[in-house]
């Protein structure tokens, strides 16, 4: 894998409460040097995320439901449209998990779903490609409730299943990623995030089968990287 290759799966990433428009500009000047797949920011900076990474292939994701999955359905589904009429091109939203928890999988399987169905009504409308992640929390999980709650995302249409906020109890883990993998057709995208902060991570993490990686090391990343080819070149 190139350098160019890993920053493509990475979703560069700032959602710290406290994000300054000077750290947002660092991590939209950061993503257009490396090209990664998206910038991923609160909902509160997609027009100006847009804005500054105009003219690159960079794309910009936000979050929804954010990072407690305990809204309302119509709220999460109110939050994503808006979201994508804003100009965000990727959403990741918490799905309920206290639902998820209390065995209430009709309910799990019907919020993710409300959510995906209005943003692919979107996609129609504004003619171009939108991705929906579902954020499943898989620290506050047990293997069997990460297994089972795989299979309420990809059958109520995400395109991806995304492990963790970063917020919550855990972060990204290899098993996990193996867990999902396992579980999830080949067809459906496996986001890990939280905690990724080194190249060997981000590594096992897509060598466990994950697609992309959530992470606000992206350009620290690709550096190690960078600076690691280099030494062996020497």
């Amino acid at each position: 894998m190139t350098p160019a290759e890993l920053a493509k799966s990475i979703d560069h990433t700032l959602l710290r409460a406290d994000a300054t428009v000077a750290d947002l500009n660092r991590l939209c000047e950061e993503a257009g040097r490396y090209n990664f797949a998206t910038v991923c920011v609160n909902p509160c900076y997609i027009e100006l995320a847009v804005d500054l990474l105009k003219g690159t292939p960079v794309k910009v994701c936000t979050v929804v439901s954010f990072p407690l999955g305990a809204d309302s359905t119509s709220t999460k589904v109110h939050a994503a449209v808006d979201a994508v009429r804003r100009g965000a091109k990727e959403v990741d939203f918490v799905i309920s998990l206290g639902a998820a928890k209390s065995g209430q999988l009709d309910f799990v399987k019907d919020d993710i779903r409300s959510v995906v169905d209005a943003v692919k009504r979107e996609e129609i409308e504004l003619g171009h490609n939108l991705v929906v992640k579902a954020i499943i929390e898989t620290g506050a999980l047990t293997d069997e409730q990460k297994a089972t709650i795989a299979r309420i995302v990809e059958l109520a249409g995400a395109d991806f299943v995304k492990t963790s906020t970063g917020f919550g109890p855990g972060g990204a883990t290899v098993e996990d990623v193996k867990l999902l993998r396992g579980i999830v057709s080949p067809e459906m995208g496996i986001k890990a995030s939280g905690g990724i902060r080194s190249l060997n991570q981000a590594l096992s993490l897509l060598a466990a089968g994950a697609n992309r990686l959530g992470t606000s090391s992206g350009a620290a990343i690709i550096e190690e990287m960078i600076s690691g080819r280099k030494e062996a070149a020497s």
